[in-house]
C-alpha cells in the first residue's frame, strides 16, 4: 500500500526497501518505522513509500518532564526578579541603587546558566511570571549573557553584557505609572516621556556605579542600525556592540511577554520577526546567533495548534525554519505545507 510520507505512523512496516534519489538504501523492507525513521525519510526528500497494511495503536510523542535544572534554578530566578524590584524601588526613592546587590543576584544565576543548553525551557519557565517590569529585566539580562557567550565573548565580558541587560530599564522608575502602565495608545507627548527612560537609566547607573559601559548600553539599547531608534538616532557603527546585543534580547523578551497593551506572541512568530528585523533594524550578528541557538531547543517541545490539535515538534523544517514538523497522536503535520495552521502555544 503506497502512503504519503506525511500519513505514516510509528509502527508502520515497510513493504519494500526504500532508496533515496541517488540510489542509496535508506531503510530496509519489513522495518518497523519509528518517529526517528520517518524523520529520516523526510530528510532524504522521499514523498511516498509502500507499507504493509495493519492496525496500530498510535503513541503520542511527549516532551521530557520538567528537568531537574529547572527545579534548581527556579529559586535563583525568583530571587533575581524580587531583587530587581528592590533595586527599582530604591532607584525610584533615592535616584541610586546598590551595585553590589546586582552582583549578588546575578553571579549565582550565571553560574547556573553556564551548564544549561536548553535556553528555550528557561524562557518558557520565565514566561510564566506575570510581573512584566521585573521579569523582563531578568530575561534581558539572561539572554544578553547567552548571546554574548555564543558570539565568542569571554565569560567576564559576557557577564558585563548580561549585567548591563539586567539594568537597561532601570530608568523606567522615573516614568509615571500612569504612562508606564497605560492600557491604551500613548499620546506623542507620553511616548516622548517613555523614550527618556534611556537617558534616565544612563544617569541612574552613572550616579550609582560610575560604570560608563553599563550606562552607555542603557542609553543606546533602543538605537537601531538604520537610524530609526532613539534617543539619538544613531546608526550601525555608532552603536556599541553590547547595546546591539541587549537590543535583540530586549525586543525578543518584549514580544514574548504579556503586557498591558499587548498579548505575548508565539515564540516561532517572534523569531521570524526578529529575523526580518535583522535586515536593517537589529544587528544581524547577535540576532542570527540567537535564532540559530534557540531553534534546536524546540525539538521535543509540546505545542498547541490553531486547529486544537496537540503534538510535539520533531524536526525543524530546512525550507522554513519557523514552521516546523509536528507529530500529533494521529498524523504528521508539516507547517510549511499546511499554511493555514499555526502554533498557538509552546510548552516545556
Amino acid at each position: 500500500m503506497k502512503v504519503h510520507i506525511m500519513d505514516l505512523n510509528p509502527g508502520d512496516k515497510l513493504q519494500t526497501d526504500v532508496f533515496n534519489h541517488f540510489g542509496v538504501l535508506v531503510l530496509q523492507k519489513e522495518k518497523e518505522l519509528s518517529s526517528e525513521a520517518i524523520v529520516k525519510l523526510m530528510q532524504h526528500g522521499i514523498d511516498y513509500i509502500d507499507i504493509i497494511p495493519h492496525t496500530i495503536d498510535v503513541i503520542v510523542p511527549t516532551a521530557s518532564v520538567t528537568p531537574q535544572f529547572i527545579q534548581k534554578i527556579q529559586p535563583v530566578f525568583n530571587e533575581a526578579i524580587d531583587g530587581f524590584e528592590a533595586i527599582f524601588l530604591e532607584a525610584l526613592a533615592t535616584g541610586n541603587f546598590d551595585n553590589s546587590q546586582v552582583d549578588q543576584l546575578l553571579e549565582p544565576m550565571v553560574e547556573q546558566l553556564d551548564d544549561q543548553k536548553d535556553v528555550v525551557s528557561l524562557l518558557l519557565l520565565l514566561g510564566n511570571n506575570d510581573n512584566y517590569t521585573y521579569n523582563h529585566s531578568l530575561q534581558v539580562g539572561m539572554l544578553s549573557y547567552y548571546i554574548a557567550s555564543w558570539l565568542g565573548y569571554s565569560k567576564e565580558d559576557a557577564y558585563k553584557v548580561g549585567k548591563a541587560g539586567y539594568l537597561i530599564d532601570i530608568g523606567k522608575c522615573k516614568i509615571s505609572e500612569d504612562i508606564l502602565f497605560k492600557p491604551g495608545k500613548l499620546t506623542p507627548e507620553e511616548f516622548e516621556e517613555i523614550k527618556r527612560h534611556t537617558q534616565y537609566g544612563y544617569e541612574i547607573i552613572m550616579n550609582s556605579t560610575g560604570d560608563e559601559l553599563s550606562a552607555l548600553i542603557a542609553l543606546q539599547h533602543h538605537e537601531r542600525d538604520d537610524g530609526s531608534g532613539y534617543p539619538r538616532g544613531l546608526t550601525d557603527k555608532e552603536i556599541h556592540p553590547y547595546a546591539k546585543i541587549t537590543a535583540v534580547a530586549d525586543v525578543y523578551t518584549a514580544m514574548t511577554s504579556n503586557r498591558i497593551y499587548q498579548s505575548k506572541q508565539e515564540l516561532f512568530t517572534v523569531l521570524k520577526e526578529l529575523n526580518n528585523m535583522s535586515f536593517g533594524k537589529l544587528s544581524p550578528e547577535p540576532t542570527q546567533v540567537l535564532i540559530s541557538h534557540l531553534l534546536p531547543n524546540f525539538i521535543g517541545k509540546k505545542v498547541l495548534l490553531s486547529s486544537g490539535e496537540v503534538g510535539a515538534i520533531i524536526m525543524t523544517n530546512p525550507s522554513d525554519f519557523f514552521r516546523p514538523l509536528i507529530r500529533t497522536e494521529s498524523r504528521f503535520i508539516d507547517l510549511s505545507r499546511e499554511r493555514e495552521l499555526t502554533i498557538t502555544e509552546i510548552y516545556m
